[in-house]
């Protein structure tokens, strides 16, 4: 509805625009008569034609914001919906330059095209539909008019107009060629504060780190290289809009006597009275704003095009992403009726498509392994193994390796890792997550916090908070054993989630898991608290030495790996 409603509003401010161009003949030609009743009539005219305009301008400036509005909500939730598709968010991660940062393109990017396509495209649809309706008059009043020079006298119909036409055509080239650069430039921009914004927000999520290992100095240098990469490219931009900004401001000098300049010889020739040599002045200086639109807008346009770019590239790599990635060797996952999960001479790569015994992988030493439902299990083994890999095996994000892995069904399953995440808002969505806060009744998130140790949290269910930074890491790790009590899985497998816990904690988590006896327990790391608990069936890791001539020290598995 908006769209219709914008384009009637656009075109009646462009009839009433030429309504009001008309006006300044009988207005300016009362001023040469010195005809005080006429002028006075005219004045009432204005009246009238000006508050039609004022009401048709505020009417557009609102729609105008809502259609901004609507065009970044559509794109922002269709980028968001693409982007947390099932895996897609952390396969991107490592898809290279086009994964970092994806908050930038999410917000910035998104916010910054949708505004700038609004404003250019009713900019667009605004310059053709005044440039149709003041062409005809310029036409009209420059149509009759015959050039004499001496003896020879010629006649070119709507001179007025092309002299239009080649006006803005000159500064439409000459900015092009000025600003040509600005495309690329910006894009450089765009993506040079990101990673400055990236970096400020990493090292603020890490000051007790920083802090603590004395990194202040260092870490500074760091964020002073990206700031004086974004300062080198912004005077670039800088230096490339004052080049602009030559043709753009001479340009727009020059239009105020241009019009008087092409019109006089028809003036002082007696073709054309004082107040039509206003109508065609201003009819001239409209379709000169309309044909010079796209020499105003170079400068959006280039950042336009640059955004545009950004959010295209962004798209098309998650929507490209296909469920399965090109590798040398991948697990084979199966779907294990209820009760059970296998494990088929499963081997595990270090590194992205390299054979196992090239990257330094390992595998589980047992071989063919049977789980049946309420076992409890440990898996660890050589020290210089990444056992972080194999936990990410196990919830299907890494596949890179061989053999087969047979899970029991997903619903079964829940996955618990060593960092725990904590949403943002109140504790309770926080212990809910990635349910609706609604899914648990009141009592049976109490009795969780209470067997969790979190008894000082149960007054503050409700509070909003960034708990991530007001709980410690232990109490973190907490909220996912409550969690625990409240989905009451079949199937749990953990990431070393009881390591470098104080032993008070690790005794009460242990109690939430005795709790829980019903359920298989896969616990992937040394824990000596969940050893003597358990006394469960262990598991061993062997690694598999690399190929003297291939060895790789690889750190991309200890980050979020890619996924299929």
């Amino acid at each position: 509805m908006i769209a219709p409603a914008l384009i009637g509003i656009i075109l009646a401010t462009a009839y009433a625009t030429v309504i009001l161009n008309q006006w300044n003949a009988p207005f300016y030609d009362s001023i040469a008569r010195r005809d005080l009743p006429g002028f006075f009539h005219q004045l009432k005219v204005f009246a009238v034609i000006a508050g039609m305009l004022l009401l048709l301008n505020v009417v557009q400036a609102w729609l105008n914001q809502m259609t901004a509005v609507y065009m970044r909500e559509g794109l922002t939730r269709d980028l968001v919906s693409q982007w947390l598709q099932r895996k897609r968010a952390l396969r991107l991660s490592a898809s290279g330059l086009i994964g970092v940062n994806p908050d930038q393109r999410l917000h910035e990017d998104a916010r910054n095209l949708a505004e700038s396509t609004t404003s250019l495209m009713i900019g667009l649809v605004q310059a053709t539909i005044l440039l149709i309706s003041f062409i005809g008059v310029l036409w009209d009043l420059s149509s009759g008019f015959v050039f004499r020079f001496g003896a020879h006298s010629f006649s070119i119909p709507g001179y007025m107009v092309w002299a239009a036409i080649f006006y803005a055509a000159s500064a439409s080239i000459l900015s092009q060629l000025v600003g040509r650069k600005l495309v690329k430039l910006n894009a450089d921009r765009f993506s040079k504060e990101a990673e400055l914004r990236f970096a400020l927000m990493h090292a603020n999520e890490n000051m007790p780190a920083i802090t603590v290992a004395r990194g202040e100095e260092n870490e500074q240098k760091r964020i002073n290289t990206d700031i004086s990469a974004v300062l080198t490219v912004i005077k670039r931009v800088a230096m490339a809009n004052v080049n602009l900004t030559w043709v753009s401001a001479g340009y727009g000098w020059l239009v105020v006597v241009i019009p008087i300049i092409v019109a006089a010889p028809a003036y002082f020739s007696g073709g054309l009275t004082f107040g039509q040599l206003m109508v065609s002045v201003g009819a001239f200086n409209q379709v000169n704003t309309a044909l010079r639109w796209y020499v105003a807008n170079f400068g959006p346009i280039a950042e336009w095009r640059a955004t545009l770019m950004r959010v295209t590239d962004f798209r098309q790599a998650l929507t490209s992403m296909n469920d399965e990635i090109n590798m040398r060797g991948t697990i084979k996952y199966e779907r294990n009726p209820p009760g059970t999960l296998t494990l088929d001479h499963v081997r595990i790569a270090a590194k992205i498509g390299e054979e196992i015994d090239q990257c330094g992988g390992f595998r589980i030493q047992e071989g063919t392994v049977t789980i049946k439902a309420g076992e409890k299990i440990m898996i660890n083994g050589d020290h210089n193994v990444n056992r972080k890999l194999l936990f990410l095996a196990l919830s299907e994000l890494w596949p890179c390796g061989g053999g087969k892995i047979g899970l029991p069904p997903t619903d079964d399953m829940l996955f618990v890792p060593q960092s725990a995440y904590i949403p943002g808002g109140t504790l309770r969505e926080a212990l809910a997550f990635p349910e609706p806060v609604e899914t648990y009744q009141n009592a049976d998130v109490v009795v969780a916090l209470e067997r969790a140790g979190l008894h000082n949290l149960v007054s503050r269910l409700d509070t909003r908070a960034r708990w991530d930074k007001l709980l410690d890491s232990d109490e973190q790790r907490a909220i996912g054993f409550a969690r625990l009590l409240l989905v009451r899985p079949k199937w749990i497998v953990f990431d070393e989630v009881l390591e470098g816990m104080e032993p008070e904690w690790q005794s009460t988590m242990m109690e939430v898991l005795a709790s829980m006896p019903e359920a298989a327990m896969i616990y992937i790391g040394r824990s000596d608290t969940y050893v003597e608990t358990f006394k469960p069936r262990v598991l061993h890791l062997e690694a598999l030495h690399a190929k003297p001539e291939a060895k790789v020290v690889t750190k991309a598995a200890n980050a979020p790996a890619p996924v299929v």
